[in-house]
């Protein structure tokens, strides 16, 4: 399999020459092992990884030795460090003694397929010396190798009318998954997601959630893919999957914290504006092929017989797109939902923010042809945020770049 340069390599590396550690994470099969093995030369780097049942075992036993007879004179890469707990005070100390050495910088690379909120005994341990990355599957840009970041054009670049040749929807998000399913075009899909989530049911969810009944986490992941892109409302995926709240709680959570699933909180400035927002989250798949395999669809039939749940699709790739996108961009970003209490009906998809709370609003619609209505939800966004709105813009599937206000434009997925 030929390696694609990844998007995020570039702050990767400026990160690695900054902290002592890095944590990267990613669901399974994303690309973590394969990006850290390639940003380096062979020779400089020291590659190890804790799916190697005797490795594991050892780092379990003597830690503090298995730490100490790493080289120290290579960036040690340690693949799926959360099996193996024992080490992270280890690690610690470690990069204590050798920034007491005046050799800080580089010394880790540490990769897991659980998100960090996930790891808090990592996280506390390693506190002020380790930066956190997350690595997604393939974006758009990547499969078609561009370095392109589509809200970074957003947010910085100016925009002109222009035409574009339609895109082919289904083909875009079909391409932009996992490396292994996207660069293999003869490979089984069902299959192979088959024997994704069961790994994650049979090992992740037991070794490091300690979760009792697994299967539950199918039948919970089925009942959020039918309730994508809408408001999470827990007492209805309760009686649907038939679990109790604190369970749902956990089993959620884990979904989060392996990567299939990310929420987005709504949007809101309480202290500043005379409005009241919903409180409630919205749920998206990580892949959205992953989405179409809890749903059992195929997405070319979807596109062609049914466009309500389409643009439940729709939506799904485009939030994908925006966490790919602004994780590979310099700086932090926090993206959210704009829903006022008073005005339903006036929701706005994504809002994304930098910490200067500078924003840009996404609106998504499978439409082909848009009119001034469809700006409606955006003008209140803006009108809203104020000055600190950078731009709106309705993403759609039609062909012309072109402006619908201050600030407004329409933009074609293409």
């Amino acid at each position: 399999m030929n390696y694609v340069s990844r998007n995020l390599a570039k702050k990767l590396e400026n990160t690695v020459k900054t902290f002592s550690a890095v944590y990267l994470n990613g669901a399974r099969q994303c690309g973590k092992s394969t990006l850290v093995r390639n940003i380096l030369p062979e020779n400089d780097v020291n590659y190890i990884t804790f799916d190697t049942a005797a490795i594991m075992a050892a780092a379990k036993k003597d830690p503090e030795a298995f730490i100490a007879s790493l080289p120290k004179d290579k960036l040690n890469i340690i693949d799926e460090v959360q099996r193996v707990p024992e080490i992270y005070l280890k690690l610690k100390k470690y990069v204590d003694d050798r920034r007491f050495e005046g050799n800080g910088k580089a010394l880790f690379i540490l990769t897991g397929s659980a998100n960090i909120p996930a790891l808090p005994e990592l996280a506390a341990s390693m506190a002020g010396r380790m930066a956190v990355l997350t690595l997604c599957p393939f974006s758009v840009a990547e499969t078609h190798n561009a370095d392109a970041n589509f809200i970074g054009k957003i947010w910085n670049e100016d925009l002109f009318i222009k035409s574009y040749e339609r895109a082919d929807l289904p083909n875009l998000i079909t391409q932009s998954t996992f490396p292994e399913i996207s660069l293999n075009k003869s490979i089984d899909r069902s299959l192979w997601f088959d024997s994704y989530l069961s790994t994650i049911l049979q090992r992740d969810a037991v070794e490091f959630a300690n979760i009792r009944k697994p299967e539950l986490i199918y039948q919970l992941l089925v009942s959020l893919a039918g309730r994508v892109g809408s408001l999470v409302k827990n007492e209805d995926i309760m009686k649907d999957s038939g679990m109790n709240q604190a369970t749902f709680e956990k089993y959620k959570s884990f979904c989060n914290a392996a990567f299939m699933t990310f929420e987005i909180p709504s949007w809101s400035k309480p202290n500043k504006l005379d409005k009241r927002f919903v409180k409630s989250k919205k749920i998206y798949f990580t892949d959205t092929n992953f989405l179409c395999f809890l749903l059992r669809r195929d997405i070319s039939e979807v596109f062609e017989k049914d466009r309500s749940l389409m643009g439940h699709i729709f939506e799904n790739f485009i939030a994908s797109e925006i966490i790919k996108s602004t994780g590979v961009l310099p700086g932090k970003f926090y993206v959210s939902h704009f829903n006022p209490v008073r005005g339903e009906g006036k929701e706005t998809d994504f809002v994304i923010e930098n910490d200067a709370g500078e924003a840009i609003a996404i609106e998504v619609k499978l439409d082909s042809s848009l009119n001034a209505k469809d700006f409606a939800n955006l003008e209140l966004c803006r009108d809203t945020i104020g000055d600190k709105f950078k731009r709106g813009i309705v993403i759609y599937s039609g062909e012309e770049l072109v402006p619908f206000g201050d600030r407004l434009w329409a933009v074609p997925v293409g």
